[in-house]
């Protein structure tokens, strides 16, 4: 994975890296620091907003479901849910069995939500406009394959 870096990469202060992990961890923390930037003006950062989102999406899930679906470390959730629970923007009740908490959203994670929905437009602006059209389909194809390959690997 020692592909050379276009001149323009180096001028940026990137260097190659010797594996597929940290390649790819170098770009979550660049396009992480994308979404955090315009976010930061909803008082949210992109790891909550994604867990609302998600929330939203699905009604209610427990710990379990949210970190198999994000493909999560169970400690970092914890802490992303117990910000969220202390910003009152999700609830939590007991489960089937007294270990498990199912999470849901609350109205004010619901206003959280569309509060911060016009900057992560604009987040995925920025990032759509400097790949263009054809380099957002190829981005999304190519993360689908790698990640598809990950959970194969």
């Amino acid at each position: 994975m020692r592909a050379p870096l276009p001149n323009d990469d180096r001028a940026n202060g990137l260097f190659p890296l010797p594996c597929a992990c940290q390649n790819l961890r170098r770009l979550t923390r660049l396009v992480t620091r994308i979404y955090d930037q315009e976010l930061r003006n909803a008082d949210i950062e992109i790891t909550q907003f994604g867990l609302l989102t998600a929330l939203g999406t699905v009604g209610e899930a427990n710990q379990k479901a949210l970190s198999a679906g994000f493909a999560m470390d169970s400690t970092t959730l914890t802490r992303t849910l117990a910000l969220l629970r202390g910003q009152g923007w999700i609830h939590v009740r007991p489960g089937t069995d007294r270990r498990e908490r199912v999470f849901r959203l609350t109205e004010a994670g619901k206003r959280q939500i569309a509060a911060a929905q016009p900057h992560w437009e604009m987040a995925e602006r920025r990032l759509r406009k400097t790949l263009g059209p054809s380099g957002w389909k190829q981005m999304q194809a190519t993360v689908a394959h790698i990640t598809n390959a990950a959970i194969e690997a």
